[in-house]
């Protein structure tokens, strides 16, 4: 439990801070809107967190063999090797700020953050109802 506790808070609040990141980005490109020649920028991480994190694009763990059934994360071979091999990276748009896609965006990474931030409360409600039955 420990193991599976440790890496999936450590994930999750990476992932968090990403998001939050990636927020700021946007509103950075909002505050720029009237600048002449800005270019907008994005932080780009999903696909390189996935491939840090050995599932292929569509949220999957990798299958090398052909013999490999579909299978669920194992926390046991979980470590935290992946934060090495993941590079969030900027990337500059080649437009001019659209406001309504800047908007998109930064509804989109709002709905994402807290989606993940409820999954979060709802794992630790879980564990301290656990507690709580434990110690009766």
């Amino acid at each position: 439990m420990k193991a599976l506790f440790d890496s999936n808070v450590a994930l999750t609040g990476r992932v968090l801070d990403l998001r939050t990141e990636r927020q700021n980005v946007v509103m950075s490109n909002l505050a720029n809107i009237k600048t002449p020649q800005y270019k907008p920028l994005d932080l780009k991480w999903e696909e390189d967190l996935q491939a840090a994190l050995g599932r292929d694009a569509k949220g999957k763990l990798t299958a090398t063999q052909e013999q490999h059934l579909p299978a669920v994360f194992n926390a046991k071979t979980f470590n935290g090797d992946w934060t090495k091999a993941f590079r969030p990276h900027m990337v500059k748009g080649d437009d001019s700020v659209d406001l309504d896609k800047e908007m998109a965006k930064m509804a989109k990474n709002s709905m994402m953050y807290n989606a993940l931030v409820t999954v979060v409360k709802t794992q630790f409600e879980g564990l301290k109802t656990a507690i709580m039955e434990g110690a009766k």
